[in-house]
């Protein structure tokens, strides 16, 4: 029985299922049909060892039947708090198998009071955690705050690993429990979204959400039994989950980004045979600038590399092009999955400009942002729409926020506005609520960070309100310099004009901060320096365009 309320319906389940979309295998069949196979497969890789399939499949089922034996029961919630180590990967398959709930998106930067607000919210009856990890445990204990969550049963406390490979002997397996996969129809995952525009929500997935964008992912990029899949963002973060989800959808190798401080990551991408990079804009320039630096020509393997959080600068795209590395931009949400991505043979402009063309069995539609319900024609700016096999079952436990997120029609809202091109390639424009209206003018700050990236002196680059009393809002443009670089703010609002941006959307305020605040995964944190130019933390400084006008001749 399925005791979660979800948008699962037998219309949405036979149309994907006749599309072969929808399938009947679990992320755990499949990962136990690859150890089957090729048992002796490198399946996951850290930096204290590996995992064969075999291994991976004994750890999982010793834990799967760990929890069962203790009582825990199909569609309850398992808690992971965890760095990127192999036991999140047993858990996760662990919940495949037995039909419970996995929530592994508690990150770094969450304190012992954010993670117990979530274990509360989900109502959790398992958590699997490191001791000491998170943002103040020098001065807090998550296994003795645990204690107060009334759902809470069993905690499964590791200490720091040395190399573990299960979050509980195998001697624990047990024959007594099935191994026939469990419906992929029920609720595996549940994630959290990043909160940094509001309450986070619990975004809830099934086995064959997950697979199907993962299954798409795979095909169109060639991943394989034999690639090696390098996720640097975190598994606890939606595109390192999503990451992981196709390396065993492939029957690839993934490796795990848990590299110790000050060893190069370059080193380790070329060590490990990697194929396909998973991260961010930041990743790539970090990497590229060490390859630069050591006069590389190569990064061993690597061919293939899905940037993601943010728009790739054009000169970043080039680099890897020339060093035989294709780019992957994409789009995509907690809720949506990774649907929207370039291909392979695309060229460098649309990689550069767009976020690709939507998945197989994943569509998107643009929509007047004040009539949700009235769909544009294509070049129009407007709401992003999507439906399809990858979106989400709903939000757990908010029928409110799940019958908002969806207009009369049946799309999902994602919030951010774009628009699409006659070939299907999708432009993002910027956040439905991150718009600064300018005296009644919307301006966007994605295209203006976008541009602004471009600069060869600018590492980051964000756009943000600062309040006006009589045009409501003006654009202050916040930069964070390259190491051993510098710009006025004159020649940045003249690079600005020259790479077209219009003098109606020119910054009016400026700010140069020596760091620009990141989330785990690697994404601008924006909302702190708007907060703190709000607050009057930190004082813009004024700034006008003025365009060279030509003097007559005299």
């Amino acid at each position: 029985m399925n005791t979660l309320l979800t948008l699962f319906n037998l219309e949405r389940y036979k149309a994907h299922t006749r599309d072969g979309f929808w399938r009947d295998d679990t992320v755990y069949a499949l990962a136990r049909g690859h150890a089957e196979r090729t048992p002796d497969r490198v399946a996951v890789r850290t930096a204290f060892g590996v995992l064969t399939y075999a291994d991976l499949i004994r750890a999982v089922d010793a834990f799967a039947t760990d929890l069962t034996m203790r009582g825990v029961r199909p569609g309850q919630r398992i808690a992971v708090w965890l760095p990127s180590r192999a036991e999140t990967v047993v858990a996760l398959l662990a919940c495949s198998r037995g039909g419970f709930v996995c929530c592994p998106s508690l990150h770094r930067d969450h304190t012992v009071a954010d993670i117990v607000s979530l274990l509360r919210r989900m109502r959790a009856t398992a958590l699997v955690v490191e001791r000491g990890y998170g943002a103040d445990a020098d001065s807090h204990d998550i296994i003795a705050a645990s204690k107060d969550v009334e759902t809470l049963d069993h905690v499964y406390a590791l200490d720091k690993p040395v190399f573990g490979h299960g979050i509980v002997a195998d001697a624990a397996a047990s024959a007594e429990m099935p191994t026939s996969a469990r419906d992929p129809n029920h609720v595996l995952y549940l994630a959290f979204t990043s909160g940094t525009t509001g309450v986070p929500k619990g975004v809830m997935h099934s086995d064959n959400t997950l697979l199907a964008n993962a299954r798409a992912l795979s095909a169109d990029w060639a991943i394989d039994p034999s690639s090696v899949v390098y996720s640097l963002s975190p598994l606890s973060h939606n595109l390192g989950f999503g990451a992981m989800i196709m390396a065993f959808a492939a029957g690839a190798e993934l490796v795990l980004h848990d590299l110790p401080r000050k060893h190069s990551l370059v080193d380790r991408i070329v060590a490990t045979g990697t194929t396909f990079l998973v991260g961010v804009p930041t990743h790539a320039i970090d990497i590229l600038n060490e390859v630069r630096e050591r006069k590389m020509t190569g990064l061993g393997a690597l061919t293939g590399f899905r940037i993601s959080g943010a728009a790739a600068p054009g000169d970043v795209v080039a680099e890897l092009l020339r060093y035989g590395i294709k780019p992957q931009s994409g789009y995509g949400m907690t809720e949506t999955c990774s649907h929207q991505y370039t291909l392979p043979d695309d060229d460098p402009k649309l990689i550069v400009e767009t976020c690709g063309k939507s998945c197989p069995g994943y569509e998107i539609r643009i929509f007047d942002r004040a009539e949700p319900d009235r769909p544009l024609p294509v070049g129009e700016v407007g709401q992003i729409g999507g439906r399809g096999a990858s979106l989400m079952l709903g939000y757990f436990d908010d029928q409110q926020s799940t019958e908002e997120s969806f207009n009369a029609d049946g799309w999902f809202m994602t919030g951010d506005l774009g628009w699409v091109d006659a070939q299907g390639y999708l432009r993002i424009t910027g956040r439905k609520k991150d718009v600064i209206i300018r005296g009644g003018h919307n301006i966007y700050p994605a295209r203006i960070e976008a541009l602004a990236s471009g600069c060869d002196a600018i590492r980051y680059a964000l756009a943000v309100p600062v309040a006006d009393k009589r045009l409501g809002e003006k654009v202050c443009l916040a930069v964070m310099f390259q190491p051993g670089r510098h710009a006025t703010a004159e020649e940045i609002l003249k690079f600005l004009h020259t790479a077209g941006l219009s003098k109606y959307d020119m910054p009016e305020y400026f700010m140069e901060i020596d760091d620009i605040p990141l989330t785990a995964s690697g994404k601008i944190r924006k909302r702190d320096v708007t907060d703190g130019i709000a607050a009057g933390r930190v004082h813009p400084t004024p700034v006008r365009w003025q365009p060279d006008v030509p003097t007559e001749a005299s």
